[in-house]
C-alpha cells in the first residue's frame, strides 16, 4: 500500500528546509544528559560534600576529646610566661636555662607542699578537737532539750539510736562508695598537675627555641609582631602574678596580726590561707578566704568571728581603693569594669581556670592593640570633663527658645 500524505506529515514537520540551520540548541551545562544519565560532576560533588562533613565531625569529636589537654596546655603556657622573667634573669647570669627553670619549679613546689601540709595539719587538729568535744556538746544539747521541753533524754539512748539508725547505715554505704570516686578524682588531679608541670617546664626551658621555631615559618615583618606580642604577654602575666603575690603577702601579714591578737589558733596558717585565696580567686576570693578564719574564731569566741568579718570588709575596701591601684598600675593597667567582665567571661568559657587567666590575657590583648591604635589629642572642651556646655551656641539656643515664650503674653493682650 502506497504511503499517503498523512503518513509522511511527521517526517516533513521534523525535517528542516534546505539551506537553513536547525533552531534546536544543545543541552545547557549541568542539565540532565541525553537518555536521563547523571552529570559527571555530581558524584564527585557528593563525595566531596560527604568528605567535608566527615572531616568536620571527626574534628569536632577530636576537639571535645582533647579539651582537657588543651586547657592544661593553656594553663602551662601562662605559668611559663609567669616564671619567664625569673628564669631569664638567672640565665642572663650564666646559669643554664634548664637548671634555672628547675630551681624555680623546685621553689614553687616546696612552697605549695609546705602550705598544704600546714593547712592539712590545721584541719586535722580542728577535726580531732571537734571529735573530742562532741560528747560535751551533746550533753549540753540534751540538757537544754530536757529543761526546755521537760523530757528525759539520755546520751546513751541517743547514741544507741544513732548507731542503729537506717540513715547512718545508708550514709556509711554511700561514703564507702564515694571513697572510690574521691580517690579517682585525686589521682586525676595529680595527673593533671603533672601534665601542667611538664608542659610549663618545657615552655619555660625551651622558650627561645620555641620562639625561633615559630618565627621560622613567618616573614620578617610578622616575626617582629609575634616577638612583640610574646614580650607583652610575658610582662603582663608576670607582672600580674607578682603583684598578686605581693598583695597576698601583705594581706596574709595583716590578717595574721589580727588573728594573733585575738588568740585564734593556727594564726600563721590562716594568714597564708587568706592571702592566697583572696588574691588568686577573683571576685569572691576575699569572702571565701575569710570564711575559714571566722569559723575557727567562732569556736574561741562568737564575738571574735564578728571582729574578723569587720576586718575582712574594711581591708577589702583598703585593698581595692588604695593598695591594688598602686601595685597594679604599671603591671596590669585595665579598668576595674573590664577586669570584672573578663573574669565573668573567662569563668563562663573555662571555669576557674578562665577566671584566673582572664585578667592577664585581657591586659596582654589591650597592650598589644594599644601599640597599633592611633590616638589623638583630646580637645579642651568642658563636656570632656563632665560639665555642661555654656558657650555662645547654647546661649543663643536658649534665647531663641525664650523669645517666643516672652512674646505670647503681648500677643494675647493685643488681641
Amino acid at each position: 500500500m502506497a504511503p499517503t500524505d498523512e503518513d509522511n506529515e511527521p517526517l516533513t514537520r521534523d525535517a528542516a528546509p534546505a539551506g537553513t540551520t536547525s533552531t534546536e540548541r544543545p543541552p545547557a551545562t549541568g542539565a540532565v544528559a541525553p537518555g536521563g544519565r547523571m552529570p559527571r560532576w555530581l558524584p564527585r560533588a557528593m563525595v566531596l560534600a560527604l568528605a567535608l562533613i566527615a572531616a568536620f565531625q571527626l574534628g569536632s569529636w577530636a576537639f571535645h576529646q582533647l579539651t582537657g589537654l588543651l586547657i592544661n596546655i593553656l594553663i602551662a603556657f601562662f605559668l611559663a610566661l609567669a616564671i619567664e622573667p625569673a628564669v631569664s634573669r638567672m640565665a642572663a647570669r650564666g646559669m643554664r636555662r634548664g637548671l634555672a627553670t628547675f630551681l624555680v619549679f623546685l621553689g614553687l613546689t616546696i612552697a605549695v607542699a609546705g602550705f598544704v601540709a600546714l593547712l592539712g595539719s590545721m584541719l586535722a587538729g580542728q577535726i580531732i578537737k571537734m571529735i573530742e568535744g562532741f560528747p560535751d556538746y551533746l550533753d549540753s544539747l540534751i540538757n537544754w532539750i530536757n529543761e526546755t521541753f521537760h523530757t528525759e533524754l539520755r546520751r546513751v539512748d541517743v547514741q544507741e539510736g544513732l548507731l542503729h539508725s537506717d540513715w547512718l547505715r545508708k550514709y556509711a554505704q554511700n561514703s564507702a562508695a564515694g571513697v572510690l570516686d574521691v580517690s579517682a578524682q585525686v589521682l586525676g588531679g595529680l595527673f593533671q598537675m603533672l601534665t601542667v608541670g611538664l608542659f610549663s617546664f618545657y615552655f619555660a626551658a625551651d622558650g627561645p627555641r620555641l620562639r625561633r621555631a615559630l618565627c621560622s615559618v613567618l616573614p620578617p615583618a610578622r616575626q617582629a609582631e609575634v616577638l612583640r606580642a610574646w614580650e607583652i604577654a610575658v610582662d603582663k602575666t608576670g607582672g600580674y602574678l607578682y603583684s598578686r603575690g605581693l598583695m597576698a603577702l601583705i594581706s596574709g601579714i595583716a590578717h595574721y596580726i589580727l588573728l594573733q591578737a585575738l588568740s585564734v589558733p593556727y594564726a600563721p596558717v590562716l594568714g597564708v590561707w587568706v592571702g592566697l585565696v583572696s588574691q588568686f580567686i577573683p571576685t569572691i576570693g576575699t569572702y571565701l578566704a575569710g570564711a575559714l578564719p571566722m569559723l575557727i574564731a567562732f569556736t574561741v569566741n562568737p564575738w571574735y568571728a564578728v571582729w574578723v568579718l569587720v576586718f575582712v570588709v574594711i581591708y577589702q575596701q583598703f585593698e581595692n581603693y588604695m593598695l591594688q591601684p598602686k601595685l597594679t598600675a604599671k603591671s596590669v593597667d585595665i579598668h576595674p569594669a573590664v577586669a570584672f567582665g573578663s573574669v565573668i567571661a573567662g569563668t563562663a568559657l573555662l571555669g576557674a581556670v578562665g577566671a584566673l587567666i582572664a585578667i592577664p590575657a585581657v591586659a596582654t590583648l589591650q597592650a598589644f592593640l594599644g601599640a597599633y591604635v592611633k590616638r589623638y589629642a583630646v580637645t579642651d572642651d568642658p563636656r570632656v570633663h563632665g560639665h555642661r556646655s555654656r558657650g555662645p551656641a547654647a546661649t543663643g539656643m536658649l534665647a531663641r527658645i525664650r523669645r517666643p515664650r516672652a512674646g505670647r503674653p503681648e500677643a494675647e493682650e493685643s488681641s
